[in-house]
């Protein structure tokens, strides 16, 4: 079970300090998160829940857990990242949360980009970003994580869980995200990416994404410096950076 001193010591078993809440139930991690940041809170605040009553997804959808039975907590990052590479901030998550799960229940976890993590192709959780930008640089990222434990919301179709004990994953999570989290490197950009393209199930799929700009269909052929999915039409390649992704076989 996780507690408020439970995620202080996994923090500083990484060797990090940062505030840290833990609430039973709460509306939002996220919301709580997004707070805390605009309050001056430093990198690696963690914010966890043991459950949701008002969760969230990307493009306005809603996040439903079971009480007790899901990993959801949201950390604050102050990345020295170009903002036009953010996405490879939710990127780098859903690799370090995919090898979590892999680590911990030996289930073989894939990321469907950008943010859903799925086990047997099953969504078993998913990943939200959202940020604040000031002068041409981020002020704050705070991801929001989702993993379903032992068995999914039995009124969401397709869900999926991991088979994993909510404090392990959570360290486990936290080893793999704080290893590779190193922005101001060089070569970062070129990691992040290396070792989503190993996990990711949308690559070498046909798919329809659908944008602010209209529909683009093909084969996803590729993940750019940025984090965008390269989608090969029957015309050009086209960088997808954001919309809903769905994979057609």
């Amino acid at each position: 079970m996780l507690s408020q001193e439970g995620l202080a010591g996994a923090l500083e078993r990484l060797g990090l300090r940062a505030p840290v809440r833990f609430d039973e139930v709460t509306a939002s991690t996220q919301v709580t998160a997004v707070e805390m940041a605009e309050a001056g809170s430093p990198e690696w605040t963690l914010v966890a829940a043991g459950h949701q009553t008002g969760g969230r997804g990307r493009l306005g959808r809603t996040w439903t857990d079971v009480p007790g039975g899901a990993l959801l907590f949201s950390l604050v990052l102050r990345p020295a990242v170009d903002p036009d590479a953010g996405g490879l901030l939710a990127l780098l998550a859903g690799t370090a949360m995919a090898r979590a799960c892999f680590e911990l229940a030996d289930q073989r976890t894939t990321c469907k980009w950008p943010n859903d993590l799925q086990v047997a192709g099953r969504k078993a959780g998913g990943i939200i970003a959202e940020s604040r930008i000031e002068a041409g640089a981020f002020a704050y990222v705070v991801l929001g994580v989702g993993v379903n434990l032992g068995n999914p919301p039995p009124e969401i179709p397709g869900a999926g869980a991991v088979d994993a004990a909510v404090d392990e994953l959570l360290e486990a999570f936290l080893s793999a995200f704080v290893r590779a989290y190193q922005p101001a490197h060089p070569a970062f950009a070129g990691a992040v990416v290396a070792a989503y393209r190993e996990v990711c199930s949308t690559l070498d799929t046909r798919v329809r994404a659908t944008t602010s700009g209209g529909v683009i269909e093909g084969e996803a052929v590729d993940i750019d410096e940025h984090g965008g999915l390269v989608v090969r039409t029957a015309s050009a390649d086209e960088v997808v950076r954001f919309g809903a992704v769905e994979h057609l076989e």
